[in-house]
């Protein structure tokens, strides 16, 4: 597995939080953790920014993904409006989650809660080339549903 090295920096008043890590040794995200004072509560169907407390520096080439948690999203229903969120490589301000909750009840977000995972991956850069015209394929143009169910 490749790894790379970003450099990250606290905030001020957010040394008290861990820095984003993975969970498991299979774990593709790194656990990102909200850097909110005290309590933040976010009401049902309200969008909130949470904050993480740090910003980091990616290699050219990279992006950070930022992704809900599976199981908040299931238990809380916790989501990110932007979802992948996208960190891009000369981006320096503070990493943060637009989250959303998609639940029936408020859900309260505490200080070092685990709230979005990071996922750091390799970017392409695409050139457009002009044609008159493209070649066929079986499904053509054929839109939504058109592959099947």
């Amino acid at each position: 597995m490749e790894q790379i090295e970003i450099r990250v920096t606290r905030m001020p008043g957010c040394e008290d939080l861990e820095l984003p890590g993975y969970a498991t040794a299979g774990a593709a995200g790194m656990d990102l953790r909200a850097a909110v004072e005290g309590e933040a509560v976010i009401a049902p169907g309200e969008i909130r920014y949470i904050p993480a407390g740090i910003r980091i520096a990616l290699p050219p080439g990279y992006e950070a993904q930022l992704r809900p948690r599976s199981g908040l999203a299931l238990r809380k229903g916790l989501g990110i409006v932007n979802s992948p969120g996208t960190i891009d490589s000369d981006y320096r301000g503070e990493v943060g989650v637009i989250a959303i909750n998609h639940g029936k009840l408020p859900l309260t977000v505490t200080r070092g809660m685990r709230v979005a995972q990071l996922v750091f991956q390799r970017v392409v850069r695409a050139g457009w080339r002009e044609d008159g015209e493209l070649d066929g394929t079986e499904r053509g143009a054929g839109g939504f549903g058109s592959s099947g169910d």
